[in-house]
């Protein structure tokens, strides 16, 4: 496997429905730790937020001027959120 590939299975990114509950995601966001995914992006578009896990107890809420971070998985990927709502 590439580096580049090896760093994808790091990442998961999650875009909510309007027939996803909340504990439906969070149920989703715990199998992708548990997978050993480290970190992920739960996008909620009607709401203009999102939702950072590195852990379940690691949680950190964006708002549409905040940035998405690639962090240590995707060093250097930055973007506001609002620039893909």
């Amino acid at each position: 496997m590439t580096r580049s590939r090896r760093r994808l299975s790091l990442l998961a990114r999650r875009l909510l429905s309007r027939r996803d509950s909340p504990r439906y995601v969070l149920d989703k966001v715990g199998e992708y730790l548990e997978a050993g995914v480290r970190l992920v992006w739960v996008i909620d578009p009607r709401n203009a937020r999102a939702v950072v896990y590195r852990s379940l107890s690691d949680v950190r809420e964006l708002g549409p001027d905040d940035a998405l971070e690639g962090e240590d998985i995707l060093p250097g990927f930055s973007c506001r959120l609002l620039d893909i709502l």
